[in-house]
Order: structure tokens, then sequence, then C-alpha cells
């Protein structure tokens, strides 16, 4: 967008380009560090708990032809799990640095053409209708300017019997005053247990600003659970189902966590939407 301020022409951002600026430069920085810090993603638990759900997700596809999209793939967390289950895939990622870490990784499967990587914002890239068997992300809604039109764009890439699997997003129990107050200890007691950890193997990543790139995790604009499902229902899904779930999120046992899980209602979910 462009306006003139004394007689000279000035740009002035909007504020998804903002949202995608912020996003570019922190996973320009995090990149080589993402795996090693993102306890909360590559513990045991969560590794083990993904690769259930796309077994599962897996055999309720209908007419599957193993063809997925992973748009937000990053290093590619689900990417590498769907590629060992023999699905061809299309990673996309807005991060640079974080497609060539997935392409250095995922040489073979490249080279055989089972894995198309796309360095792009998910709103830029260009795509077939009705592609894909599977479409899906793990933590990016909270990263997209407007996560309601890119699903709504994504649901006309799916073939019909196809699921959308969406995870890892905060609940709408997220916020609620005990459970804040019980996570903030708890994330807290993870913190310290990861900081030790870290030292143990001599791993300094720098201090990350994620305020502007993870927009949508701000208690002022948290993600609307509720639009996500109006979403689904206007492009005709026919099943619809959103599960909580407590996040573990360190990587060792933290006996915290069992008291966060008893007294707390999840503060993490995951959506399963098929066409």
């Amino acid at each position: 967008m462009r306006r003139i301020i004394g007689g000279i022409p000035t740009t002035v951002e909007s504020l998804q380009e903002r949202i995608h600026r912020a996003n570019v430069t922190l996973h320009r920085l995090e990149a080589r560090y993402y795996d090693s810090i993102h306890s909360e993603i590559y513990n045991r638990n969560e590794q083990v708990r993904i690769t259930f759900t796309l077994t599962v997700i897996d055999k309720f596809i209908e007419d599957d032809q193993k063809t997925a999209l992973d748009f937000g793939a990053g290093t590619g967390n689900l990417t590498k799990k769907l590629l060992q289950m023999e699905y061809t895939v299309t990673a996309i990622d807005i991060s640079r640095e974080m497609c060539e870490i997935l392409r250095e990784s995922c040489r073979n499967y490249l080279r055989s053409g089972k894995l198309k990587i796309i360095n792009s914002t998910i709103e830029d890239a260009v795509l077939d209708r009705a592609e894909f068997d599977l479409i899906c992300c793990y933590s990016v809604l909270h990263h997209l300017p407007d996560y309601l039109d890119v699903l709504q764009e994504l649901s006309g890439h799916l073939r019909k019997g196809g699921i959308m699997y969406l995870d890892h997003e905060s609940s709408p129990f997220c916020c609620s005053g005990l459970a804040q107050k019980m996570k903030h200890f708890y994330l807290q007691s993870e913190g310290l247990f990861d900081q030790l950890y870290f030292k143990s193997i001599g791993l300094h990543a720098p201090s990350f600003d994620y305020a502007l790139a993870d927009w949508w995790t701000a208690k002022e604009h948290r993600i609307d659970h509720r639009k996500i499902e109006d979403v689904f229902k206007k492009e005709g899904f026919r099943f619809i189902t959103r599960i909580d779930y407590h996040q573990k999120t360190g990587w060792f046992l933290n006996p915290f966590f069992y008291v966060y899980k008893r007294i707390c209602k999840p503060d993490t979910c995951l959506w399963l939407a098929k066409k």
C-alpha cells in the first residue's frame, strides 16, 4: 500500500506484510536451532502422538492416492513422516532457510520425485484444484495473517474423501484463569529443565522475538475455533471434529505435567475434517 507524505510516495506495510516479514526474519535466525530448542514439538511423547495420528488419518482417507500437502513444513516434522508412509508430498514454507534444511535432509526423496519443496507464502503458492488426499499443517495457523482465508482456499485443493489435518494450536481453554497460571508455572519448570539440557550439550541459542510472528497466540487475538468450524461447514466437509489435549512440552519427564493435566483443561488442540 502506498501513500503520499510531503509529496513523496511512501510504502506502508499492511499487517499481513508485517506478519510475513516477521516470520521470515524469525525463521531465518531460528532455522539452525529449530529442532533442538522446540522441545514441545520434538520430545518423544509428542513425536509418537503425531505418528499415531497420521497413521489413523491414513486409514480414513477414501480412494487414497497417497498425495499430501504439508504447508508450513519447516524442517520436515510432518513431511518426513508422510514420506515414510509412502506419500508423495508437496512441502511449502515461507522460510528459505527451513526449506534448505529440509532439502538437504531429503535429497533422495527429491531425486525420486516423491517430494516437492516450495519456498513461498501459502497465499502465493500455485497449486492444482482437488490435488491432494491429505492437507496438513502443524503449529502453523497462528503464524498466518489470515488463517481462515487460507483454510477456505486450501479446501479447494483437497480431493473428495480426503482429510484436512490441523494440529498444535491453542485450544479454547488455554486462557482460563487457573489453566493460565498453572501452565505458566509448568512451563517455567520445563524451561529450567531445558536450560540444563542445553547447557549439558553446549547449545547456546540466541533469544527470539515471537510477538508478531506468532500473531494469533496473543491474549488479545487468539485463534477462533468457532470460525474454523464455520469454514469447514461452508466448504461442505462431511465430518468435522476438534480434539483437545494437554501438551507435553519438555525433553524430560516433569512431574508437574501430571498435576497440570489433572487440574486444568487441555491447552492444545487439533482439527480433523473429511471432505
